[in-house]
């Protein structure tokens, strides 16, 4: 998959993109946002095994989010299973040197998109830490609605908090 977007691309991610995804990863600011599974300090080994993870799927669900020819942050989405199978989770970051242009929200609009498209989804949520400001303006802008808060639902860094819930729903 390759989607053209105004100043980016998303693409799947692939051998060579190892550097740059150390580079803009390898950030306090980028990780206190995401999941645990999700390390600071960002090694080029954590690269080398994301890549290879990421290119093994199949379908391939997680994608480069590319600026300026180099891979600067990460788009993807995980179909849920049994009585939520058609609902799916979608997560973003971005490098913080490409913060604030629109380029996010852009790309999670076009992948929101595709994943609607190409499979059989009626719902795509994300869960966003509350201290999160940035993504939730990303989410909003990208159409998505708040349905809920979560209290006290996520640790991370020590700190427990609440976790906004936020979906689309495709209506028929």
């Amino acid at each position: 998959m390759e989607i053209l977007l105004t100043a980016a691309l998303i693409r799947e991610w692939r051998p060579g993109d190892e550097e740059s995804l150390t580079r803009h990863a390898n950030n306090p600011n980028i990780s206190r946002h995401l999941r645990d599974r999700f390390p600071y300090p960002y090694t080029l080994a954590d690269a080398s095994q994301w890549i290879a993870f990421a290119r093994a799927e199949r379908p391939a669900t997680n994608f480069a989010i590319v600026v300026g020819g180099e891979a600067a942050g990460g788009i993807g989405f995980q179909m849920q299973e049994d009585v939520a199978r058609r609902s799916a989770e979608i997560g973003f970051w971005l490098g913080e040197a490409y913060w604030n242009r629109g380029i996010v929200t852009e790309a999670v609009r076009a992948v929101t998109e595709t994943i609607f498209a190409d499979f059989d989804v009626c719902r795509i949520f994300s869960n966003v830490f509350e201290t999160n400001a940035a993504s939730i303006r990303v989410l909003e802008k990208a159409g998505y609605v708040c349905e809920g808060r979560q209290r006290k639902a996520v640790t991370k860094d020590g700190q427990t908090m609440d976790a906004l819930m936020y979906a689309l729903v495709s209506e028929p």
